[in-house]
């Protein structure tokens, strides 16, 4: 597929003639440019990537099909650099993603533009949904990323232990990513124990894992710009019945909303199957629980209660449902899924039967 030419047709529809973009996966997906400090305009006329000194290199043999634009050059202001390109282009109304353009940055370019007589005009999800559905080559992407998350997990297990920290885990764990060819960490390390773990976004400290404790790892790869997300909770010594039984109730729940991902099943689908056997924990049950990952660890579709969108083949979603009791803890099991034709593969392979660490 042609991006920049089905991004040209989409706008068009919308009476515009070009459109310009700021957001740092988007332009990363469109253009093929890998770093940041990158905008690419797009116009009847020609395409174009603009960055600064510090990139042009980069970006002419990444881009090559791109006019590569530095702003520096336009007395180092990306404004005029945009309005000059704009020109060049032949655009006359120009698109602009108002999701990821500051006011402070809106108000200089369309200043510029309109003493041009360019106008400036918002849009929303213009790329996002081209992004919605993955091409063959970014699922061999995430495929490699969870399996490198896979790996990494594996070699961490035999350091979890009591009198370890969070922290000391955290840093084995994102060492092994990169060690098996990841590019970076994928988003910042979820690595909690204890009464922590219900914290749903709990950040690793120098706190050392107890006898006792859960310990939940919620983490991902980042491989050629596709992030895997994974989570696996564990439990450090023997687990009491209370334990067992939510971490049975979890991991029966993921198995429910892992059954109802499929073609054509709408965003809200696993969240109501999976509030029917809850019980007395739904209270503890948080709704978000999965959502789209390629480029950016959180894209459409989001599942649960507030989902909108239906379910594609090739969409790459998360499935992660959890419970989470304040002052005594959480459980969290979650995978990366493709959706196929006829349902749903999951990419990462970590086992999910309650992993009892001594």
């Amino acid at each position: 597929m042609d991006k920049a030419k089905k991004i040209l047709e989409i706008v068009q529809e919308k009476g515009l003639d070009g459109m310009y973009i700021s957001k740092e996966s988007n332009v990363n997906y469109v253009t093929g440019y890998p770093d940041e400090c990158g905008y690419a305009i797009i116009g009847p006329n020609g395409k174009y990537l603009l960055t600064d000194s510090r990139f042009t290199e980069l970006a002419e043999k990444s881009c090559p099909d791109y006019k590569i634009v530095n702003w520096h050059l336009t007395s180092r202001s990306l404004p005029k650099a945009i309005a000059n390109t704009c020109i060049e282009a032949g655009i006359k109304k120009l698109g602009f993603e108002e999701c990821f353009t500051t006011f402070d940055k809106y108000t200089q370019i369309n200043s510029l533009l309109s003493e041009s007589g360019i106008e400036l005009v918002p849009t929303q999800n213009v790329i996002e949904t081209l992004r919605y559905v993955k091409s063959d080559e970014e699922i061999e992407n995430l495929r490699i990323s969870c399996q490198i998350a896979d790996k990494a997990l594996e070699e961490l297990v035999p350091y979890i232990k009591p009198g370890v920290t969070e922290r000391e885990l955290c840093a084995r764990l994102e060492f092994s990513m990169k060690m098996h060819g990841a590019q970076d960490i994928g988003f910042e390390t979820i690595l909690i124990s204890g009464a922590k773990t219900s914290l749903l976004h709990g950040k690793p400290s120098d706190k050392k894992v107890e006898e006792g404790d859960f310990v939940l790892v919620d983490f991902g790869a980042k491989y050629n710009g596709y992030i895997s997300d994974m989570t696996r909770t564990f439990i450090v010594g023997e687990p009491n019945e209370k334990q067992k039984e939510v971490y049975e109730l979890v991991r029966k729940s993921q198995e429910i909303g892992l059954e109802n991902m499929k073609n054509g099943a709408h965003a809200k689908d696993p969240d109501a199957e999976i509030r029917k056997i809850l019980g007395d924990y739904e209270e503890f049950y948080y709704s978000g629980m999965g959502h789209g990952v390629g480029l950016d660890l959180h894209e459409e579709p989001f599942l649960g209660i507030n989902g909108s969108r239906i379910m594609e083949t090739n969409c790459v979603i998360t499935m992660e449902p959890g419970i989470y009791i304040p002052g005594w803890g959480g459980v969290r099991i979650e995978d990366t899924v493709l959706i196929t034709e006829n349902g749903m593969e999951t990419l990462t392979h970590f086992p999910k039967e309650l992993m009892i660490l001594k």
